[in-house]
């Protein structure tokens, strides 16, 4: 996806968020933020660069001012083009000058700013050399649940993503497994995203047998045999918002053991869905789904956190992990996956996306949560 994204939001939407991102960097002791070209630019803007480059691009919010975009000039058509860029003043500037005297020039030394993870040190060590007194902070640490609450329109897009992985899953189960390379499966899983209407494919993990105690194994030449546990997850972006589920099918009949960390892994992932309410930390749907795979013997077998945001990324804050005491807020929305990782043996994973409402939450996934056996 480049140039811009689907105009889902109004010059409006965009212009709330700026003033929202104004009011939290404020609070947060900041005086302003500095945006990279990346998921917050485009979250802000709704504008997204033909390519990642050496020149500077960079939005400036401050208190007081309009939000500028410093801009390559041979890039300004394409902002110019953005949903929200009536709500900026576009400054561009021609190979030859210096991008960072313009930048510096609407901030102030001796301030404090939030600037994006992903910008490139190049552009943060050069502002640095203008700015010898003035502090940069991660945006992740200094602001990171900027993005955490959807909106109304937010949570639609997010819906329609869940419901597009679901349909992938109902497809998905009614093709060949067995003597089939999870690579193969894979393909398949990337190409129903896109029927589905994904625009962006971000992962489709197949792992069959003992490849399933790995939590991120890379779907391979491995050939899936009957008697084999499968993980499947699998998401991207669907107008710009979010996928991301997790079921495990078994290929011919389990065995009882197969069958009890399944249902171990279910009632998990229930009890994470369960714990989530306005007000409750982050870690408590970390700690409710922990405590059900801990008290059947298989705790040392969990080895990665609840669960992690999803909007304009895959995987973004707020994370649902021990240690994060982030009160869940309505409109939040994040994965609940607990998994049982077996050693050379298999692997069972459970993830749907969930989004905290008034009194609770309501999941964004609906596909069953029962082993599934595939052919």
């Amino acid at each position: 996806m480049t140039g811009t994204t689907p105009a889902l939001f109004t010059v409006d939407d965009y212009r709330a968020r700026m003033e929202r991102a104004v009011r939290a960097a404020a609070d947060a002791g900041l005086a302003g933020l500095l945006v990279a070209p990346g998921p917050d630019l485009v979250w802000l803007t709704g504008y997204e660069p033909p390519a990642a480059t050496e020149r500077l691009t960079l939005l400036v919010l401050t208190a007081g001012h309009d939000p500028v975009l410093v801009v390559p000039a041979l890039e300004a058509p394409d902002a110019a083009a953005a949903p929200g860029a009536p709500a900026l003043d576009l400054r561009d500037w021609t190979d030859g000058k210096d991008p960072y005297a313009l930048t510096a020039a609407l901030l102030e030394d001796r301030a404090g700013y939030g600037i994006s993870d992903n910008a490139w040190a190049l552009h943060l060590l050069a502002l640095q050399r203008k700015l010898p007194d003035a502090s940069f902070a991660s945006l992740t640490d200094a602001l990171p649940m900027l993005r955490a609450v959807k909106d109304e329109a937010e949570l639609k897009l997010l819906a329609a993503a869940g419901a597009a992985a679901d349909a992938t899953f109902e497809e998905i189960r009614k093709v060949p497994f067995g003597g089939r390379r999870e690579a193969d499966v894979a393909a398949d899983l990337a190409d129903l995203l896109r029927r589905f209407g994904h625009s962006r494919v971000d992962f489709t993990i197949v792992a069959a047998g003992p490849n399933g105690a790995n939590p991120h194994h890379e779907a391979g030449d491995r050939v899936i045999e009957r008697g084999d546990m499968v993980v499947l997850d699998f998401g991207g972006l669907k107008q710009g918002y979010g996928s991301d589920t997790t079921r495990t099918v078994h290929v011919g009949e389990p065995t009882g053991e197969e069958r009890r960390v399944h249902a171990v892994v279910r009632e998990a992932q229930e009890a994470g869905f369960r714990a989530v309410r306005p007000g409750v930390a982050c870690q408590d749907v970390d700690r409710a789904a922990r405590a059900v795979i801990a008290d059947a013997g298989y705790g040392e077998y969990f080895i990665h956190r609840t669960g992690h945001g999803i909007g304009v990324t895959t995987h973004e804050p707020p994370y649902v992990v021990e240690g994060e005491e982030q009160p869940l807020v309505p409109g939040m929305c994040f994965s609940v996956e607990p998994g049982i990782y077996l050693p050379g043996r298999f692997g069972v994973r459970i993830e749907d996306i969930v989004t905290v409402t008034g009194d609770g939450g309501r999941r964004l996934n609906d596909t069953t949560r029962e082993l599934v056996v595939v052919d």
